[in-house]
């Protein structure tokens, strides 16, 4: 269905290939998993599928890529279009109509499709991926992890052969990503659909790929059966790097797998105690934040409903919850950028100063006391080059911030050219240089929100530096997010929020353990043991070791 035949990709004025030598063959009805790190091709790899590179990226390709017999070299995106159904990571950006149903509807008008299987096949799509309940809300008010459903779906009503997905489930919470790919799988098991399907968040996936294709980053493509691929790779999901610490083979790619394997690990870590997941954790200082009775509606919708909250220096929060839970809503409320039709917010003051309500003050004293990174942190972004993004940075912050976002950036992620374009940077790297424009002002409350999409497992891995770094300088840090694995490693207290209303509020351990939604793989593999990461079942497994 799909074959890659010696292909190699050159960008206009770029040095080396993004991709070289690469044979693959993906036959009729496989799902096939592209992994690999950020910047190493993934995105190119899926894009030569349907044509769009080189016909609309630029650059030279080699070698020969032909879908369903058509060499892609000789048709365009648009002769492809019946055949190849794709879904990018920004879904607002291929929005081309208004309403959830008219979106569904729109490709099947492009292929001049009956009207009366047209309206079979948007309902069919509505419940397949639970959207009835939206078919006639605009698409700009829906929150992002139901824009994602509907991109998914305004791409399936076409009935294509091959789906091209690039991380699908990047803005879904753990039941609605569940749901996305039972359906996707059931397209390939029953229907014969040929799936190509790029994602950092592996521990949602692995266990449905029928193939792995590993980009290493140097061009090359390593592909074969998903537990032979990842014996070897450098970024993994958790249920494999615990299988790798307990020495298990083959390698296990989903819980229930795992748990098989694990009752001699759980007897062997059963006798020690269990270390915590952060080096640092919370230490009870005084409260920086706090708000009461925060409601914030959107036309007729409440999205917060009397929501109270304390934040702690020092301390990382997670707030979770399904998609449309409000949590978005809370963020820019507590920020005082975004509506709020009541309740109070106040921010300690520093050197005498009475606390104060973000609300009630200029927008950049407003930034002092809260910063705010929103779920695409290009927002922020608008001016030419680093360099001007973090000079108006350090103009916004004003005098007294004792450091310059320049520092600031180079402490987060340094080596950043400062004649780069902001836009041609990686993921990890924008959401490095809007938290230096952010933290410039030395605002004690830092709020983000979903900083985990688009970035690798190391990616991550820098976040929590980052994040804890924040909370040993004394800040409070509340991070919304669906990732539940960023979570167990990275915060100190969970508050779960449903239909706009706290639902559950506590220490990370106590609040996703008891969730089989938002528990993390570690400790689903391990429990009654209270585990969640990997990095604490090595930390034991050496100590053992050493005492031999």
């Amino acid at each position: 269905m799909i074959r890659f035949d010696q292909v190699g990709v050159v960008y206009d004025g770029g040095s080396t290939p993004v991709l070289r030598d690469v044979d693959l063959h993906i036959p009729e009805g496989e799902l096939c998993l592209v992994v690999g790190r950020t910047g190493a091709g993934k995105s190119t790899l899926l894009g030569a599928v349907n044509g769009l590179v080189p016909h609309f990226t630029g650059g030279t390709l080699y070698g020969r890529v032909t879908v369903d017999g058509r060499d892609t070299a000789d048709h365009p995106p648009r002769e492809l279009a019946d055949v190849v159904g794709v879904v990018g990571q920004d879904p607002l950006a291929g929005f081309v109509t208004d309403t959830v149903e008219e979106e569904l509807a729109y490709a099947m008008e492009q292929l001049a499709i009956p009207p009366e299987v047209m309206r079979k096949r948007v309902e069919e799509t509505l419940d397949l991926l639970g959207l009835a309940d939206l078919r006639h809300r605009a698409l700009h008010e829906l929150s992002g992890g139901q824009q994602q459903r509907v991109a998914i779906g305004s791409v399936l009503t076409a009935h294509p052969r091959i789906l091209v997905l690039d991380e699908p489930t990047s803005a879904l919470d753990p039941t609605a990503a569940e749901e996305v790919l039972a359906a996707v799988t059931r397209l390939v098991h029953d229907l014969g659909v040929t799936v190509l399907l790029a994602e950092h968040r592996l521990e949602r996936v692995v266990q449905y790929a029928d193939r792995v294709a590993y980009l290493p980053g140097d061009g090359t493509v390593v592909h074969g059966p998903p537990a032979e691929v990842f014996a070897t790779t450098s970024i993994s999901p958790p249920v494999v790097e615990l299988g790798r610490l307990a020495g298990w083979r083959p390698l296990p790619l989903s819980v229930r797998d795992a748990r098989r394997a694990a009752a001699p690990l759980r007897e062997q870590l059963a006798g020690h105690p269990v270390p915590p997941p952060r080096d640092t954790t919370a230490g009870g200082g005084a409260t920086v934040l706090s708000a009461e009775r925060i409601v914030v509606r959107h036309g007729q919708v409440v999205a917060v409903r009397d929501v109270g909250l304390e934040l702690q220096a020092g301390q990382v929060t997670a707030l979770m919850g399904r998609n449309g839970s409000g949590k978005s809503s809370l963020l820019w409320a507590l920020q005082g950028s975004g509506p709020r039709q009541g309740g109070t917010v106040k921010v300690a003051g520093t050197d005498g100063k009475a606390a104060t309500d973000p609300k009630k003050v200029s927008a950049a004293e407003a930034r002092r006391l809260v910063g705010l990174v929103p779920q695409t942190p290009t927002d922020l972004l608008y001016l030419e080059s680093v360099a001007q993004e973090l000079a108006q940075g350090d103009l916004d912050a004003g005098p007294g911030a004792g450091h310059t976002a320049r520092q600031v950036l180079d402490r987060l992620a340094p080596g950043i050219p400062d004649d780069s374009h902001p836009r041609d940077l990686s993921e990890g790297q924008k959401l490095a240089l809007v938290l230096a424009i952010q933290l410039a002002a030395a605002p004690p409350v830092v709020l983000l929100d979903e900083p985990t999409r688009g970035l690798d497992y190391p990616g991550k891995e820098a976040l929590i530096g980052i994040v804890d770094h924040l909370a040993a300088e004394g800040r409070t840090v509340v991070v919304c997010t669906h990732d539940v694995e960023f979570v167990a490693a990275a915060a100190d207290r969970v508050v779960v929020m449903a239909e706009g209303e706290v639902v559950a509020d506590g220490p990370t351990t106590e609040v996703i353990v008891a969730s089989p939604t938002f528990a993390p793989q570690t400790a689903k593999i391990l429990a009654p043991l209270l585990y969640l990461t990997t990095r604490q079942v090595g930390r034991v497994l050496d100590t053992a070791r050493a005492a031999r």
